[in-house]
């Protein structure tokens, strides 16, 4: 699914979730940005964190790291979520991720809007010179961009999703493709978690899942 024979599939859906996210945040107020959006994030701390599904990319591809290849998306989640829920090393590790997210959030500056878009237009082109087996230094290891483009994809999918909740607008139609690959992105990561026959369960309808369950 994420080699490189599927490579334009994977470049295209990615553009497809940088328009869906570029779209709700054009539509994001200024007036709005100081709300709060998910957990301790407001809106602009939101928008910042999902920013760096592009960023980095600029940042990663191209580079090598000693170590062996993180096979695909699904490895990368779980190399970045080995830390058990609950456990100091995961506290530790949101709360890098949400400091993180807020600096990003600060530095869209008075625009964030304009910042995005410039942002995503350069991401854009820079993605389309590269193939598929270029290397990213990817903080799972090393991969290779077929590899690590799709958790690119989902992050920019979950979190457009959870903007447009948050300010309750409509979730761009131009996004729908990402949602489906992400979906089963999502999936497969769920398979090699040991509560994987819970979730199947949970999607057939036949149970619920622990509040703030997640696959990642």
């Amino acid at each position: 699914m994420f080699d490189n024979a599927g490579f334009a599939d994977v470049r295209s859906t990615f553009r497809c979730a940088v328009d869906g996210f570029v779209a709700v945040v054009d539509a994001v107020p200024s007036t709005r940005l100081s709300e709060g959006a998910l957990g301790s994030w407001n809106i602009r701390d939101l928008i910042g964190h999902a920013s760096r599904a592009l960023s980095t990319i600029e940042s990663y591809g191209g580079r090598t790291i000693e170590g062996p290849l993180t096979a695909g998306p699904a490895g990368y989640f779980a190399q970045i979520g080995e830390a058990p829920p609950g456990s100091d090393a995961r506290r530790r590790r949101d709360d890098m991720i949400a400091e993180r997210g807020r600096e990003a959030g600060a530095a869209l500056g008075d625009n964030p809007a304009a910042t995005v878009r410039t942002l995503a237009e350069r991401v854009i082109d820079l993605v389309d010179t590269m193939g598929g087996d270029t290397p990213v230094a990817s903080p799972a290891g090393q991969m290779t961009l077929a590899g690590y483009l799709p958790t690119r994809t989902f992050e920019l999918v979950v979190h457009t999703l959870d903007l447009a909740t948050a300010l309750g607008l409509p979730v761009p139609e131009v996004l729908r493709p990402a949602i489906a690959m992400s979906t089963m992105l999502a999936g497969e990561i769920a398979a090699g978690l040991p509560s994987a026959p819970d979730v199947l369960l949970a999607l057939c309808g036949r149970g619920g899942l622990p509040e703030a369950f997640s696959v990642v």
